[in-house]
């Protein structure tokens, strides 16, 4: 595992492949009004496990660099670890867990995505050992640790694994009467990951065998929810379930089989779409993941920036703020934004909806660039491995979370003023860890899974056209009138008519006569507000003009916003305002921030209050 400035990524395929494949949907209304939608495609075979697509990949291209990840955050040297050199630690660490009797309970990995952590998880696969990756916060944020303390209670983990010293507390919390490891046995009461591995050929064998032996039921992974919705669970996630999945993004992304995918990512593998989506795709298609020290805030995504000078990804994936960041840097700096598109075949956005204004800058950005990336997103959860949709067509609205992908079914269920989507197929988990009651409780009488996410038909005669992301069914809330607020469609609706004034913003008003909101100013706008959070009169004049535009076209009570809070301390992922995928849970920072939520919602003529004209405050 050298240290070297540039790893060997696959080479470009001498004939481009098609990026999408075609729509092919079908759509049943049925006389309860419930609307039933699958693809017509049939999902083809693909691979057992992951360790099988491992394993074969490792085999058929073991010079080719599989991770790289900076040598310390911030420098200019990249580590890598090859396919090759990959499958010979996994081997061999696979073989320490079956002679140290640690091949039967799963591993308990705290730290963030890094070659360690790859090679430690696929050796626990390797011999049918299921492995839990933690979010980092649970293990460095809190003093009790009593999060990380309930997953290790649930699920008995034989041995915790966590990178540096700074874990030393979380180890402490979840460690006793387990094997405790490190990267190289510099936290506190832990051993180093090398000393477990062994080359023992009877070792060596028997990981052959249980690796052969490994079959879809096998559970590969137990992923804790971020607990935005209610207590982390435990969600099963089988090889059979991450295999199908990236199977299905193969049939709709058809490039992917033919061009491994390379990636620069800073998603965290503890997450469905860090570990999941986009981890397993490199897995599955012999690509290259560069891990991304940067994130999608202001001080941090200079270093996303700099990393792309480095590298070329082919497939780009972040979260809506994570654009709304990125986006003015790009499209101020031409060399970094030629950086960012000269391989580019999507970019892709999930977690939230895009606001459009940001899908109208990146396509006018790529033309410039002479790029034909697309952009393109999909719908998913933990317990859907995670992929149920994709937008395999072009867009031309940012809320589209497209079509069902080859074997999934989807089931549209009323639920008050909106459609509930219920969800079946080969990618759905089996259930909850150790939960039976909650996994019966997911579960409706025909075996759809309850997901808590309202959708819409784009259009009501033309399924091909697919869905529209409506918001968290709990997300949304009542005005006093009785009116319903859309959480999930107002705010990119607010976001799109700042058009690049605001980087995010929170959905205020629960029992009020009014919709407000609290917001945060783009990057290149942050200076234009005090330590106090008062605007200068052109920043105010601007956000007043802009929710006027909201409120275009006689929009309703729910559906425009009367004043607006900007806020200048930045969304707190420690605190939980900022969820480890990168977006922001509503309901955290209204309970976190209830000062600034009474200030807005009591319409005063604090300087700090934008309000919308010709409103009742104006």
């Amino acid at each position: 595992m050298p240290d070297t400035p540039a790893p060997t990524t696959p080479a470009p395929a001498a004939t481009a492949t098609p990026t999408f494949a075609p729509v092919a949907v079908a759509a049943d209304l049925r006389p309860d009004g419930v609307r039933l939608l699958h693809s017509t495609t049939p999902l083809a075979p693909h691979e057992p496990s992951l360790v099988h697509a491992f394993r074969a990949g490792a085999a058929a291209h073991p010079g080719r660099t599989l991770l790289a990840q900076r040598t310390t955050p911030g420098e200019d040297a990249w580590r890598t670890i090859t396919w090759g050199d990959a499958a010979v630690r996994v081997e061999r660490l696979a073989a320490g867990l079956l002679e140290r009797g640690l091949a039967d309970r799963p591993v308990m990995i705290l730290s963030p995505g890094g070659i360690e952590h790859l090679v430690l998880m696929l050796a626990a696969m390797s011999v049918g050992a299921p492995v839990v990756p933690s979010s980092v916060a649970y293990a460095l944020t809190t003093a009790d640790h009593a999060k990380l303390r309930a997953m290790a209670d649930l699920v008995d983990p034989a041995v915790v694994f966590a990178d540096g010293p700074e874990y030393a507390h979380g180890v402490a919390a979840v460690s006793a009467g387990r094997t405790a490891l490190s990267a190289d046995g510099a936290v506190d009461g832990t051993r180093a990951l090398a000393a477990l591995e062994s080359a023992d050929p009877s070792s060596l064998a028997a990981v052959r065998r249980r690796a052969d032996s490994i079959d879809p039921g096998t559970v590969a992974k137990i992923l804790f929810t971020s607990g935005s919705t209610g207590a982390p669970k435990g969600v099963i996630n089988t090889h059979g379930m991450l295999t199908a999945n990236q199977q299905q993004m193969r049939q709709a992304w058809p490039f992917l089989a033919a061009e491994p995918p390379v990636l620069l990512d800073w998603l965290p593998w503890s997450h469905t779409f860090g570990g999941n989506h986009n981890l397993n795709m490199v897995l599955m298609n012999g690509g290259t993941m560069w891990i991304d020290d940067g994130r999608p805030a202001p001080g941090m995504i200079e270093r996303t920036v700099r990393n792309m000078t480095d590298v070329a990804p082919t497939v780009y994936f972040n979260v809506p703020a994570g654009y709304g960041v990125l986006l003015p840097i790009l499209e101020a700096d031409e060399s970094a934004a030629a950086a960012f598109f000269a391989s580019l075949r999507l970019g892709f956005y999930a977690a939230a909806a895009l606001p459009q204004e940001l899908l109208t800058r990146i396509r006018a950005l790529a033309r410039r660039h002479g790029s034909g990336m697309e952009m393109t997103t999909s719908w998913g959860q933990t317990e859907t491995a995670p992929a149920m949709t994709t937008a395999h067509f072009r867009i031309d609205r940012s809320d589209t979370i497209g079509v069902p992908l080859p074997g999934c079914e989807l089931k549209l269920v009323p639920s008050g003023p909106k459609q509930e989507l219920r969800v079946r197929g080969p990618n759905v988990t089996p259930g909850f860890f150790r939960r039976p009651d909650l996994t019966a409780a997911a579960f409706d009488d025909e075996g759809y899974l309850r997901t808590g996410d309202a959708v819409r038909m784009v259009d009501e005669d033309d399924p091909a056209r697919g869905l529209a992301f409506d918001g968290r069914i709990a997300e949304d809330f009542k005005l006093a009138t009785g009116t319903f607020v859309s959480v999930g469609t107002l705010r990119p609706e607010l976001l799109s008519a700042a058009d690049g004034l605001l980087t995010d913003a929170v959905i205020c008003g629960h029992d009020r006569e009014e919709v407000t909101a609290l917001a945060w100013p783009a990057a290149g706008h942050a200076g234009e507000c005090d330590e106090n959070g008062v605007p200068t009169p052109r920043l105010r004049d601007a956000l007043a003009a802009a929710l006027a535009r909201l409120a275009d076209g006689g929009r309703g009570s729910s559906q425009r916003i009367e004043r607006l809070r900007l806020l200048t301390e930045w969304p707190s992922l420690d605190a939980g305002e900022i969820t480890d995928k990168g977006y922001l849970n509503q309901r955290v920072v209204r309970e976190r921030r209830a000062a600034d939520v009474a200030l807005v919602t009591a319409g005063s003529d604090d300087a700090r209050i934008i309000h919308r004209p010709n409103s009742a405050n104006t």
